[in-house]
């Protein structure tokens, strides 16, 4: 049973709210088991237990919030170089389009990255105009339904991949799937 970890911060819910779609969509692959987990509440032993994290953070300044950043700094200092080849993604709010939510993503994929973490992006669309290519973003609370499915497809392509590369389940590579595939046009 491939195991996915929600790892988030949210200073004023919407990205929790996020984490619970992408949590969601992680639990639509048969045979994962998923925790969500705020960052005050995490420990190392989670980050150990999962097979695959979606990390996601309020975009502060473009960045992650400095609480997440310091959960990597300081909680996970120890454990660098011990957590190597899990598969890993981010997701982001912002306060509005246009906030850095997606540049919040790529520097959440970089700290992963530092610590071994196989990041990845998703090629399909979540709706119409929504993509998930560095993560799943929301400007404030994820209202809209696309940014809603945004979210859920990348807990799913997660849990997806986990289930691929934790344990070997060729038939949960999304290309094996094509009815499940929303690409553009």
């Amino acid at each position: 049973m491939g195991k996915v970890l929600v790892l988030y911060h949210s200073a004023s819910g919407n990205t929790a709210a996020m984490a619970r779609l992408v949590a969601d969509g992680a639990a639509l692959i048969p045979g994962t088991e998923v925790r969500l987990r705020e960052v005050d509440a995490a420990a190392p032993e989670d980050v150990y237990w999962c097979d695959g994290m979606a990390v996601g953070s309020p975009t502060n300044m473009g960045v992650l919030s400095w609480k997440m950043k310091r959960f990597w700094d300081e909680t996970m200092f120890d454990h660098w170089g011990k957590v190597d080849g899990k598969v890993a993604c981010a997701f982001s709010s912002s306060g509005g389009w246009g906030g850095g939510a997606e540049i919040a993503c790529q520097s959440l994929q970089m700290v992963l990255m530092n610590f071994g973490f196989l990041v990845f992006g998703v090629t399909d669309y979540a709706g119409k105009m929504t993509t998930c290519h560095y993560g799943a973003v929301a400007a404030r609370e994820p209202r809209d339904e696309e940014v809603k499915s945004g979210c859920v497809l990348l807990g799913r392509r997660l849990a997806e991949w986990v289930a691929v590369v934790a344990d070997g389940r060729k038939e949960q590579h999304p290309l094996a799937k094509p009815e499940s595939r929303t690409l553009p046009g």
